[in-house]
C-alpha cells in the first residue's frame, strides 16, 4: 500500500528540441525535422494520459522559418495540461524582421520568467540574449556577443561556438534575486535554460562558470535542466544536478521525452524512448 509520503509532490512533462521544419532530413546529423510533429503528438498523448502539473519545452521548438510555428504550435494545443516554453537558438532562425516577434508567437509576455508550484520555484531563462543571432541587427548585444565569443576562442574554449549564447548581466542578476527570494520563501528551485553548463561540453552557455558557481552555492537549488546538446548529458556538482535532455529531432523514428516526479527526498526522471530514467537525490 502506497503511503501519502510516497506520493509525488508534483509531476511534469519535459520535451527538448523538437526543432520542427518542413524540410528534408539532415542525414549526416540524423536530424529528421518534419518527423517531430508525429513525435510530439505521441509525447502529448502520453502526457494527456498522466496527472501532470505542467509540461515544458526546453527550446528549439522549430529549426528555422517563422512559418514553422504555424505547423507545430497547433500540436501543443492538444495538450490538456498547462504548457510552458523557453527559447533556443533555432527559434531565432527566422527573417530579421521577425526576430522581435518570436517570444510573443509562443505566448511569452517575457522571454524569461518564473512560477511556483507546491513549494518549488521553476526559473525559465532566455539563454539567447547575448548572441550573434537573437538580438535585432545592429543591437549592442550583438557586439557584446562578438567580444565574448572572441574571448572564448582566444583561450581555446570548447564552447566558443556561434550557435551558443548567454543571458545578459541584467537577467543574471534577476536569476540571483529569484534564487534569494526562493530561499526566503522556503522554496526549492529548478532552473531551466536551453543551454547546458555542466559537465563541460561544446554546447555550453558562454557564461557557464558564473552559472555553475551561482547554482552550486545554494543548497535549495536542486537542479538545472537544459536541452541544446541533442546527445544529452548529466552530472552532479556539490549536490546540484545538471541534466541535459536528449533532442526529439534526432533519429528517424525513435522518440525522446520525460516525465519528472518530485518527491520528498529525490527527483525521479522517467524517460521515454531514448531518454534515460534516473533518480536525483535532493541535497537537503
Amino acid at each position: 500500500m502506497t503511503s501519502f509520503s510516497d506520493l509525488p509532490i508534483l509531476r511534469f512533462g519535459v520535451v527538448a528540441d523538437p526543432q520542427y521544419a518542413a524540410r528534408e532530413p539532415h542525414v549526416g546529423m540524423d536530424r529528421h525535422y518534419a518527423n517531430s510533429l508525429a513525435k510530439l503528438s505521441e509525447a502529448i498523448e502520453v502526457f494527456n494520459g498522466e496527472e501532470l502539473n505542467f509540461v515544458i519545452t526546453l527550446g528549439d521548438i522549430i529549426d528555422r522559418d517563422f512559418e514553422s510555428f504555424d505547423d507545430i504550435l497547433p500540436v501543443y494545443d492538444r495538450l490538456k495540461h498547462e504548457n510552458y516554453f523557453l527559447l533556443g537558438n533555432h527559434d531565432f532562425a527566422v527573417a530579421a524582421d521577425r526576430l522581435a516577434d518570436v517570444a510573443s508567437r509562443v505566448g511569452l509576455a517575457s522571454s524569461y520568467y518564473s512560477f511556483v508550484r507546491q513549494g518549488w520555484r521553476f526559473i525559465a531563462l532566455n539563454g539567447n540574449e547575448v548572441s550573434t543571432f537573437a538580438p535585432p541587427e545592429g543591437h549592442a548585444r550583438r557586439e557584446v556577443a562578438a567580444r565574448r565569443l572572441g574571448e572564448l576562442r582566444a583561450i581555446g574554449a570548447a564552447n566558443a561556438q556561434d550557435w551558443n549564447a548567454m543571458p545578459d548581466d541584467e537577467q543574471f542578476a534577476w536569476l540571483s534575486h529569484q534564487i534569494e527570494d526562493a530561499a526566503a520563501a522556503g522554496e526549492r528551485v529548478i532552473v531551466m535554460n536551453h543551454y547546458p553548463v555542466y559537465p563541460p561540453n561544446e554546447h555550453d552557455s558562454w557564461d557557464r562558470e558564473r552559472m555553475i558557481a551561482l547554482l552550486a552555492a545554494h543548497e535549495h537549488v536542486a537542479a538545472y535542466f537544459s536541452g541544446h546538446n541533442h546527445a544529452g548529458n548529466f552530472g552532479t556538482l556539490d549536490g546540484c544536478h545538471f541534466l541535459n535532455f536528449k533532442g526529439m529531432v534526432d533519429t528517424e523514428n525513435e522518440n525522446t521525452f520525460a516525465i519528472v516526479e518530485i518527491r520528498t527526498d529525490h527527483i525521479e526522471v522517467r524517460g521515454f524512448g531514448r531518454e534515460d530514467s534516473r533518480t536525483l537525490t535532493l541535497r537537503r
